[in-house]
């Protein structure tokens, strides 16, 4: 992916340059001077980089313009992403690391650096404005935002949603961010911090009482579409998938107690390559997503026969039919209220699943038992799904584990299954497809990894941000 930062400006002649060139440590820099008076051009024009490129012209047409300008731009120069942020001063270019780390994580999201209203000199008509329109956007949307009104964002160009219908003034964002929820596109907030300078020093182009009006008329429009196109549009994978989760546990279940009545001896193996074949089914009928396992260079195809130690990352509940649907006979250690869900908590006892919280120590005859009959252990480092799709902290459960039963790990990399099927809130998105990456074994004697459980839990981490951030 390849990312630059879209500024545009109006008379902040104060400001103006010193956020260029502060914005410039990071990417490169298109300007879009928006019709300015003050000499603000001018200053900027003195700036000598070639990352810089400055589009003008004579007339102020808004800020909704000069973002759509710039975004072409950064269209023709061949970026996959913008940055973008105002030239006021009110954000800290220093925190755009934070951003772009997030985005590398999650590049088909838009990534809102958001504010902290409660701030100091903070406008009383900034936060109100900030609130009625957090409270209209989650009512068009679904989607609950603290900060829709930041400028400070980062957009995926491909496939940005709404750009032929943005206004010229400041309502523009506004109707970038509904656009794209409608169309399912993830919106990932951050935290940045915020600078609002004393009354006497501030400078906004902001005019209450005409672009308070253009907005909640926006707001008005954009309500009604909501009910006829919006809505239909963002849920009715949701209750699709929903309904195809039901009919596929209902079958999990039928199937379970129909190998329990008759096949009483043999249930667990029967059921469970039963169950692998429904999984990759149900994974495999979700929209316009294949399903699809790879093997990168160097790994081997999975053998059931031999027994190891899979690990992987964790991101949906969509994850545990993933490894269900790799291997049938591995066991999967997960958390205790999968047992206990009504749809299929009997079905998971019935596979093997384990409960992880009752301790690795009372556990470890119970896994050793499980090895010695031929079965491989699944387990997820992180212990419990990322919301936005980062990687957690590893716990050394799994590689203690591998260390003491002198076991191969095979490390698996999922991917698009937390776009697929999010964990708050639950929603059912549009991943371009559902991917298990079989990554190579690395075997007892390896110390590429450390020679301890402690070192490879960390380098394994690191190894699995490596992939992620590169992928």
């Amino acid at each position: 992916m390849r990312t630059c930062a879209v500024i545009p400006t109006y008379n902040n002649l104060a400001t103006a340059k010193d956020i260029v060139i502060r914005t410039l440590e990071y990417l490169p820099v298109i300007v879009v001077a928006d019709g300015p008076t003050d000499g603000t051009l001018a200053s900027l024009q003195t700036i000598k980089d070639d990352r810089l490129v400055i589009v003008s012209y004579p007339t102020n047409k808004g800020k909704g313009y000069a973002l759509k300008r710039g975004f072409l731009k950064a269209k023709e120069l061949g970026y996959t992403h913008v940055l973008t942020i105002d030239s006021d001063g009110q954000h800290y270019p220093e925190d755009i690391p934070a951003m772009l780390r997030m985005s590398a994580v999650r590049p088909e999201a838009i990534i809102l650096g958001t504010r902290v209203l409660a701030q100091k000199n903070m406008p009383v008509k900034n936060t109100f404005a900030n609130r009625f329109s957090n409270f209209w956007f989650t009512f068009q949307t679904g989607v609950s935002l603290s900060d829709t009104q930041t400028g400070f964002r980062i957009y995926p160009l491909q496939g940005l949603h709404g750009l032929h219908f943005m206004t010229r003034r400041y309502e523009a964002e506004l109707m970038l961010l509904v656009f794209s929820a409608w169309a399912d596109t993830p919106i990932i907030p951050v935290n940045v911090r915020v600078y609002y300078p004393p009354k006497e020093e501030r400078i906004s182009y902001f005019r209450p009482m005409r672009d308070f009006t253009r907005i909640s008329v926006l707001n008005t429009l954009l309500c009604a579409l909501a009910i006829v196109y919006g809505w239909p549009r963002r849920y009715w994978r949701t209750v699709y998938y929903c309904f195809l989760f039901l009919l596929f546990a209902i079958w999990a279940n039928i199937i379970r107690d129909f190998y329990c009545l008759f096949h009483p001896k043999d249930m667990s193996s029967l059921l469970r390559l039963r169950l692998l074949r429904g999984s990759r089914a149900f994974l495999s009928a979700f929209p316009n997503a294949p399903y699809r396992v790879y093997y990168a260079q160097g790994a081997q195809t999975i053998d059931v026969k031999q027994p190891c130690v899979y690990i992987a990352n964790h991101t949906s509940l969509l994850d545990i039919l993933a490894l269900f649907s790799l291997h049938e006979r591995m066991f999967i250690m997960a958390k205790g209220w999968i047992l206990n869900n009504i749809f299929f908590g009997r079905v998971a006892k019935s596979m093997g699943v384990v409960s992880i919280e009752e301790g690795l120590d009372n556990m470890v005859s119970t896994i050793q038992e499980y090895i010695d009959n031929g079965y491989s252990v699944a387990i997820f480092p992180e212990g419990t799904r990322s919301i936005t799709g980062e990687l957690g902290r590893f716990h050394r459960g799994a590689f203690y584990l591998a260390e003491q039963m002198q076991l191969s790990i095979c490390p698996l990399l999922l991917d698009g299954f937390v776009q697929g099927l999010s964990k708050s809130p639950f929603h059912v998105g549009t991943p371009k497809e559902l991917k298990v990456t079989v990554l190579p074994l690395i075997h007892p004697d390896d110390t590429s990894y450390g020679i301890d459980y402690r070192e490879r839990s960390r380098l394994i981490r690191k190894y699995y941000w490596q992939l992620i951030a590169h992928n």
